[in-house]
């Protein structure tokens, strides 16, 4: 078995997913512009997709208020503070400062501007 996907409903699923393309490096590999409005957005590897949808029959969770240690999206990057800048200028939110744990792993944790945890990584030793 693979894993295909992951989903996670969103307010508005096409914004989300302009924005995820823009500054997170995804590509469109389906949509359908009818409700549920979902995207299937693959990463830069195009091994690992997610879905953004709008399902009128279950409510949008308020990722917001969730802990992000309960929830979050994690990306690879090379240089953790530079790619956290960035995203903070493209409308993300930082949560905490940047740090390096025992591991020697730089981690980072901001949120999309709809309130979605997301994890910058440079692990010491790369895990995928």
């Amino acid at each position: 078995m693979h894993i295909e996907h992951i989903g996670y409903m969103v307010s508005d699923p096409p914004a989300v997913a302009e924005w995820y393309i823009e500054h997170l490096g995804f590509r469109v590999r389906r949509k359908l512009d009818a409700s549920p409005h979902t995207r299937f957005l693959a990463d830069a590897s195009g091994r690992v997709m997610i879905e953004i949808y709008n399902n009128p029959r279950a409510t949008v969770p308020d990722y917001a208020t969730l802990d992000p240690l309960v929830l979050h999206l994690a990306f690879t990057v090379d240089d953790v503070d530079a790619a956290r800048q960035r995203l903070i200028e493209a409308g993300a939110t930082p949560l905490g400062q940047p740090e390096t744990i025992d591991t020697g792993d730089r981690l980072a944790m901001l949120r999309d501007p709809w309130g979605f945890p997301i994890q910058l990584c440079r692990r010491a030793e790369p895990m995928v």
